[in-house]
C-alpha cells in the first residue's frame, strides 16, 4: 500500500543562553545611565551611522497622539516626530503581520518571499518560513562592520519544535548576531507576564516583569554592548497585538478616563501602548546617555493596520484588508541633527524601505531584487525618493475578506477582487475613506492601473493557472479508473498510472453529476483511501474546502477560514466545473459556474507534507475524483486532466 509521510518532530525546551544575549536583571528608569554607567558627551561622527527598528505589532493609523489620538498617551513618541520626520502616506508591505517582516528583512514584496499570509503553528501542513536563500539585512551590513540584532517577535517559520538554530528560516540563520527573547514556541493570541508560555526557557529579570519593558532592557544592554560599533536593531514588539493584557496600574489609569470604552478608547490598548512608549523613551535616553543620538537613525511603525476599525478612522477597513485601514500604518524617523526636525511628508513609503535605508547608511550595495527605496534622503531632509508607485497581494481568505491585490500610483489607488477580476478605483487625495468607487467613471485610469497590477501579479506568478491548453499543453491519460474507497455519500476514484509532471490542472463537469445526485463532489490526487489530496465541493451547503491525508490521518492542519466562500457557489448548472491546479506544493482551486470563466476560490500550501515537484512522491500518486458514481466506472465524463 502507498503512503503520504508525514514529518516527525520533536520538542525540544530551549534554556538560558539558547536565546542568545540574555543576561541578568538590570532595571532601568526613564533618563538614567544605569547602575556603573556615565553618560558620554557626544561623538563625533566618524562611523557609519546605527539603524534602530521599533515595529508595534498591529498599531492602528490614529492610535498615537502624533496622529489625532486624544485618548491614548504616547509622549515620547509624539516627541521623537516633532523633533523627526512623521510620514502621512506610510505603508505596510501587507495586510498581516507575517508578510510584512519577511519584507522588512528583505526589502521584497512579500509576494517574492513566499509568505503572503501568516504562518501558521507546527500543526500546518505548509511548513513555510523565510528561506535563506533571500538576502536578508545582515548579510548586507556585515561587510559594513555592523552588528544585527534581533529582539522580540520573529514569526517567520512554521517549525517550533528540535533545536532553535536548526529550524528552518530561523533569525540566526538569516545572519542576526543576537537574537534575543524571540519566541521558541508558536506565539498564538500572546502572553504579557512572565512566565511566557511561548518562551518557556526565558527566565525573568525581575519578579512579575511585563513583556514590553522586558524588550525595553534588553534593547538598552544591546544599545550599551555596541555602542562603540555600528549595529542594526530590530526591537519587534509582541504588544498591542489581540489578546491584550496591560499592566494593572496603567489599565486602571485609562479605564479613569472620560470615554473609556467609547469608539477608538480601548482601556487595555491604551496601557500596553504607554508601556511601548516608555520603552521607545528608553531607548533613546540609553542613545543620548552613550552620546550616539546624533549617529543612530530610529525607526517606528507598524506592521500592519490595526484590528479595530475605529483604530483606523478615517480610513478604510482593518487588518487584513488591502483597503488603506489594513495597510496604512505610522512611521516616525527620528534623527536628531540630520536636519529635517518637525517635518511631514507625503511621501510613499513602505515596510520594503527599511533594508535599502539601512544599505544607504552604511554606503553599500543594494542586493538584486530588492523593491524598497533608501528613505534616507527624506529624513535628512534632503528631497523626493521619486517613488510614486507601490503593490501589495494578498491572495488569502481572512475575516470576511477574500483574496484581492492593490496598487497605488500617486493619489490614485486601484483595488482588485481576485476571485472575479473586479476592480475599484479611489481617489485617496480627496476619498481617504474610499467610499467612492470612480472605477465606471473613470475607465482610462481604471484600465491603466489594472495593467500595472496584471502585470505585477504576472510577475510575483502566485497562482498556479487553471486548466487550459495554453497553461497546460499536453493532456494526460485518465483511465481507466479504479475505485480506492466507496463510503455512503460518494466513491473515491483515481488514474492506475503515475503522476507524470509536478505541474499540472484538473477539470472535472459538476453540472450531470449533481443531477444525478452526488452531492460531494472531489477532485486532486490520491494513492489511497488513507493518503490523499483533494479540493472538495458540498452542493448542498454551496460549500468548498480541501483536505490532506497521510497514513489515514488529517493533515490539512490549520487553514484559512473559507467559510467566506459559503453560499457564494453553484455548480449545478450546465458547464459548471471544479478546477484543481498544482505546482509542486501549492494548489490553486477554481471553479466555473457555467460562465465559461474561471473564479480563482483559493490557493494553499501543502509542502510540509507533500510536494509533487519530488518524483518519489508523484510514482505513488494518481489523478482522482469522487462523487457518487459506479465504483466499476472506468471514465466520468466530463473529467480532464491536462500537464505542463
Amino acid at each position: 500500500m502507498t503512503r503520504l509521510s508525514l514529518p516527525t518532530t520533536r520538542r525540544t525546551v530551549l534554556r538560558g543562553a539558547a536565546l542568545g544575549g540574555v543576561g541578568a536583571a538590570v532595571p532601568l528608569t526613564a533618563g538614567s545611565a544605569g547602575p556603573g554607567e556615565v553618560r558620554r558627551p557626544p561623538r563625533p561622527v566618524r562611523r557609519r551611522p546605527n539603524v534602530i527598528v521599533v515595529s508595534i505589532d498591529d498599531l492602528g493609523w490614529d492610535e498615537l497622539g502624533c496622529y489625532g489620538n486624544t485618548f491614548n498617551e504616547t509622549p515620547r513618541i509624539d516627541r521623537l516626530a516633532a523633533e523627526g520626520t512623521r510620514f502621512t502616506q506610510a505603508y505596510s508591505a501587507a495586510p498581516l503581520c507575517s508578510p510584512s517582516r519577511a519584507a522588512l528583512v528583505t526589502g521584497q514584496y512579500p509576494g517574492r518571499t513566499g509568505i503572503t499570509d501568516y504562518l501558521r503553528g507546527e500543526g500546518a501542513a505548509s511548513g513555510l518560513h523565510l528561506s535563506t536563500d533571500l538576502t536578508a539585512i545582515p548579510a548586507v551590513l556585515r561587510p559594513r562592520g555592523y552588528t544585527t540584532g534581533l529582539i522580540g517577535k520573529w514569526h517567520l517559520t512554521e517549525t517550533y519544535s528540535g533545536d532553535y538554530r536548526s529550524r528552518p528560516g530561523n533569525p540566526y540563520a538569516h545572519g542576526f548576531d543576537e537574537v534575543i527573547a524571540s519566541e521558541q514556541l508558536y506565539i498564538g493570541g500572546g502572553d504579557y507576564f512572565h512566565p511566557y508560555f511561548f518562551m518557556p526557557g526565558l527566565p525573568a529579570r525581575e519578579p512579575g516583569e511585563h513583556l514590553t519593558d522586558r524588550l525595553a532592557w534588553e534593547a538598552v544592554d544591546f544599545v550599551r554592548r555596541h555602542r562603540d560599533e555600528p549595529f542594526f536593531l530590530h526591537v519587534s514588539n509582541y504588544a498591542v497585538h489581540t489578546e491584550l493584557d496591560a499592566e494593572p496600574e496603567l489599565l486602571a489609569k485609562y479605564e479613569a478616563k472620560p470615554g473609556a470604552g467609547g469608539p477608538g478608547a480601548r482601556p487595555q490598548l491604551a496601557a500596553m501602548l504607554e508601556s511601548v512608549d516608555r520603552q521607545v523613551g528608553r531607548i533613546v535616553d540609553e542613545l543620548e546617555a552613550q552620546g550616539i543620538a546624533g549617529n543612530t537613525l530610529l525607526l517606528i511603525t507598524s506592521d500592519n493596520g490595526g484590528p479595530n476599525r475605529p483604530a483606523n478612522e478615517p480610513l478604510r477597513g482593518s487588518k487584513g484588508q488591502l483597503y488603506e485601514g489594513g495597510i496604512r500604518v505610522p512611521l516616525i524617523a527620528w534623527w536628531p541633527g540630520s536636519g529635517a526636525a518637525g517635518q511631514v511628508t507625503d511621501e510613499l513609503a513602505s515596510t520594503i524601505d527599511v533594508l535599502p535605508t539601512a544599505a544607504a547608511l552604511a554606503r553599500t550595495d543594494v542586493p538584486v531584487g530588492v523593491d524598497g527605496v533608501s528613505l534616507a534622503g527624506v529624513v535628512q531632509g534632503r528631497g523626493s525618493t521619486g517613488r510614486d508607485t507601490l503593490f501589495w497581494a494578498y491572495p488569502h481568505h481572512i475575516a470576511g475578506s477574500h483574496p484581492h491585490a492593490a496598487v497605488r500610483q500617486g493619489r490614485y489607488k486601484l483595488v482588485r477582487q481576485l476571485r472575479d477580476g473586479r476592480d475599484e478605483l479611489y481617489d485617496l487625495r480627496t476619498d481617504p475613506g474610499e467610499a467612492d468607487d470612480l472605477a465606471e467613471r473613470d475607465p482610462r485610469r481604471r484600465e491603466r492601473l489594472g495593467r500595472l497590477l496584471t502585470a505585477h501579479l504576472a510577475e510575483l506568478d502566485l497562482f498556479a493557472p487553471p486548466l487550459g491548453a495554453d497553461a497546460y499543453p499536453r493532456p494526460a491519460a485518465t483511465a481507466p479508473l479504479e475505485a480506492v474507497s466507496t463510503v455512503a455519500t460518494h466513491t473515491l476514484l483515481r488514474t492506475r498510472g503515475p503522476v507524470e509532471s509536478g505541474r499540472f490542472a484538473l477539470a472535472l463537469a459538476t453540472d450531470r453529476l449533481i443531477a444525478e445526485g452526488s452531492n460531494r463532489l472531489f477532485l486532486g490526487v490520491a494513492a489511497d483511501a488513507d493518503n490523499h489530496l483533494l479540493v472538495r465541493y458540498n452542493h448542498r451547503l454551496r460549500r468548498v474546502g480541501w483536505e490532506l491525508r497521510a497514513d489515514g490521518r488529517d493533515a490539512t492542519g490549520a487553514t484559512e477560514p473559507l467559510a467566506t466562500l459559503d453560499g457564494s457557489l453553484d455548480l449545478s448548472g450546465p458547464g459548471a466545473r471544479l478546477g484543481f491546479a498544482l505546482r509542486g506544493s501549492q494548489v490553486t482551486a477554481y471553479a466555473d459556474q457555467g460562465s465559461g470563466s474561471w473564479e480563482m476560490l483559493f490557493r494553499f500550501d501543502v509542502g510540509g507534507v507533500l510536494d509533487l515537484s519530488d518524483p518519489a512522491q508523484r510514482r505513488r500518486l494518481g489523478f482522482a475524483l469522487g462523487a457518487q458514481v459506479d465504483p466499476a466506472a472506468d471514465r466520468v465524463e466530463g473529467f480532464e486532466a491536462r500537464l505542463v
